[in-house]
């Protein structure tokens, strides 16, 4: 009788527990006894916390907590992570305290257990926030121990082979959320067995009919291509002979989802796939590696442009290896993968070849750190907003990263396909990030919003007060670039709002000849338990964001007297157009310096200025005590929006002339758009950048004197009446 069985022996009831034979003796084969022994009584506490309890597919609750456990023992992981996969449902589907837990398994296993535990406890406003929020907690347990992960990924990859059970509509979503992000964090921790199978199962859950079209298009293929594979195998083994190079060559196929991600990706047929079929040699040391590259392109010519070189610049999961693709016999490409015995293991099983509890204790080498490197960014990513936020940010991160950059000295830096300069400014450091204003790429100056390709060597070029443009958020590629910038602007937005919201309230308690220093402590703090305020930074926000309005809050902090003397009229404020995210120009009007302006206080954006003659202040004045009378205090020194209505005569080439009279100008042109009225006229519209009124009025009289325009006219609204149609804008006001 063997270990496994003798302790089945000691366990009452266990033969009834599906899979944990199996269970006993994989662990056994590498743990000492004592760990198996903590093993067998976690599955005996397991089998008794979930008696009675089925699984949809009638099976007992057990077998699945025990299925996870051996894909992990499958891994040679240590005994808390058996453990933890064994008990990593008791939590959320009995009445087990975690106290319990850790006072009969140790704190590890309690806290690894409540890492993957979900929260169904808690009330959420959608099952989608629900989910988010289970994921975040998940990945900020990983933090801690990366362990958590490996515990999930096990559970999930059970639930996906037992996915049948399920009803058709879950069946799809939980195949969706296995692709989306599963998958992908088992590639990024170099899980690669555990990706595949995942992916595959995922798609054969979400698509069927798709999956099944494929399976039976490469069983059809499979015979020939057997034959035509061992071929190529001999043809390599003995060249590899000849050169004296001890290799393993195998050949492998593609697995499924890959083969439909590229058909889809290339909008292409399976017969032109490319590599759907490959070789993997594995030798001995790195320098081999090398040199059986130069064996096999001997044997085989290679496809320009199709050689990866993985060694000397790994991918972020750690994975190594020679990629080539070579022209095969009759001129069918396959792949090869060439790589040392070590680099194999890590391809195959990632961060858990790392993981050596044989003696209980880790050995925490470069994979790790490359991964506890990734995971230590997932706590910045929270400042992002709600859980679905980080969702989708840390998605942005999952998936494998295809440009690899320089910095000035050489250092390497990956970065997702479609990464910017300003990726990798965050990538570098926060602060570089919100402080740069210029970068070189290859030494050449490039706009910020470039996007980088692999080789490119990049130079940051910052400024002392500098900050991060808003417009960023639009463009950038990595979740650290968007959390970063958007929680400095958070910051900013905040700050900016107490200052307006302290100039409006100064100026409201004007109009009643008062300053704020002259209101009681007193009455201040009543003012502000009465607006539920914990402070006056927390009043100014809410002035400065419109959603307390100042001339309200003014009369609470009058003195009796004062207060029942009645209104009075504000005085207008005066907007210098420089105050920054809390002041903005509406873009229905885009009113400029010398216009007659209007403020609307807006819930959550502060002050939106209009222009008098703006066809939606009609709307907006059923509501008085929103509205804040606003003048310009000087010409600001910096360009505000216009937009220009140029009627043409329609003839080739008339785009061009008028753009250029624009130029002629020193005006810049945002955007242009064009709406031919008929065939002899159409209509030119010019968003511009302009000073103020008279820079405006110069520019319309430049453009009316050119032979084929007809008429200028001046936005009020979109979709609304032409505004001054036949005058100059008055740049007096």
């Amino acid at each position: 009788m063997d270990y496994a069985s003798s302790l089945l022996g000691l366990l009452p009831g266990a033969r009834r527990t599906p899979g944990l034979k199996e269970l006993l003796a994989s662990v056994a084969a590498y743990l000492p006894a004592d760990q198996v022994e903590r093993i067998r009584e976690a599955a005996e506490f397991g089998t008794s916390a979930h008696h009675g309890q089925r699984r949809r597919s009638g099976e007992p609750f057990i077998a699945h907590p025990v299925a996870a456990a051996t894909l992990l023992a499958d891994l040679h992981l240590d005994a808390d992570t058996i453990i933890a996969a064994i008990l990593h449902d008791v939590i959320e589907d009995t009445r087990t305290p975690k106290d319990q837990l850790a006072a009969r398994f140790g704190a590890d296993v309690a806290e690894l257990v409540d890492g993957v535990t979900k929260l169904d406890q808690i009330k959420f406003k959608s099952r989608e926030e629900a989910q988010a929020e289970s994921f975040r907690k998940m990945l900020l347990a990983m933090v801690k121990d990366l362990r958590v992960i490996l515990v999930k990924l096990a559970d999930r990859t059970h639930n996906m082979r037992t996915i049948e059970a399920m009803a058709p509509a879950r069946r799809r979503a939980i195949a969706r959320e296995t692709l989306e992000i599963y998958a992908p964090i088992a590639e990024r921790l170099g899980l690669y067995n555990m990706k595949i199978e995942l992916e595959d199962l995922g798609f054969k859950a979400l698509y069927p009919a798709r999956y099944l079209v494929l399976e039976r298009a490469q069983k059809r293929a499979r015979g020939n291509q057997k034959e035509f594979l061992k071929k190529i195998e001999q043809q390599l083994n003995t060249a590899l002979i000849r050169s004296q190079i001890e290799a393993r060559v195998v050949t492998r196929e593609k697995h499924l989802y890959s083969i439909y991600q590229k058909m889809r990706r290339k909008r292409a047929p399976l017969h032109e796939i490319v590599d759907v079929y490959g070789i993997r040699i594995v030798v001995d040391t790195p320098d081999t590696c090398y040199r059986a590259l130069g064996v096999v392109h001997s044997v085989f010519k290679p496809m320009p442009g199709r050689f990866k070189d993985y060694i000397a610049i790994p991918r972020v999961n750690g994975y190594q290896s020679l990629h080539t693709t070579l022209f095969g016999p009759n001129g069918v490409p396959i792949e090869a993968q060439i790589r040392t015995t070590d680099m194999h293991r890590v391809a195959e099983t990632g961060i858990a070849a790392h993981w050596k509890y044989k003696t209980g204790g880790k050995s925490d080498v470069g994979q790790q750190d490359r991964t506890r490197e990734w995971l230590s960014n997932l706590v910045s990513l929270q400042e992002s907003g709600s859980s679905e936020e980080f969702l989708e940010s840390v998605k942005v991160d999952l998936f494998p990263d295809k440009v690899y950059v320089f910095t000035p000295k050489g250092t390497i830096l990956r970065l997702p396909s479609g990464a910017t300069v300003v990726d990798f400014a965050y990538a570098v450091h926060t602060d570089i990030g919100n402080r740069c204003v210029a970068a070189k790429v290859d030494r050449r100056l490039t706009p910020l919003r470039t996007v980088l390709r692999n080789g490119q060597t990049v130079e940051i070029i910052t400024a002392k007060g500098a900050t991060p443009n808003p417009s960023w958020v639009n463009f950038v590629a990595t979740a650290k670039a968007r959390s970063a910038i958007r929680h400095y602007l958070k910051g900013l937005r905040r700050t900016e709002a107490i200052a307006l919201g302290a100039k409006l309230l100064t100026q409201a308690l004007g109009e009643f000849s008062l300053s704020f220093e002259d209101v009681s402590d007193s009455v201040k703090r009543a003012a502000l338990g009465e607006l539920g305020m914990k402070d006056l930074d927390e009043l100014h926000e809410k002035i400065g964001l419109g959603e307390r309005l100042a001339p309200l809050v003014a009369r609470r902090l009058l003195p009796t007297a004062t207060h029942a003397s009645g209104t009075s009229v504000l005085a207008p404020l005066a907007i210098a157009g420089t105050e920054g995210l809390l002041v903005t120009y509406a873009r229905c009007c885009f009113p400029i310096p010398y216009d007659p302006i209007f403020a609307f206080l807006s819930s959550g954006r502060g002050v939106v200025i209009h222009r008098e003659n703006c066809v939606n202040v009609e709307d907006y004045r059923k509501h008085p005590e929103n509205w804040l009378p606003v003048t310009w205090q000087a010409s600001p020194d910096r360009l505000f929006s216009s937009e220009l209505r140029v009627y043409v005569i329609n003839r080739t080439g008339v785009l061009a002339a008028v753009a250029a009279a624009i130029a002629s100008t020193e005006t810049n042109i945002d955007h242009v758009s064009i709406d031919e009225q008929d065939i002899d006229t159409a209509v030119l519209t010019f968003e511009l950048r302009v000073r103020d009124r008279r820079h405006l009025a110069r520019l319309v009289r430049v453009i009316r004197r050119m032979p084929d325009v007809n008429r200028v006219t001046r936005t009020i609204a979109a979709h609304a009446r032409d505004a001054e149609p036949d005058g100059d804008p008055d740049p007096r006001g």
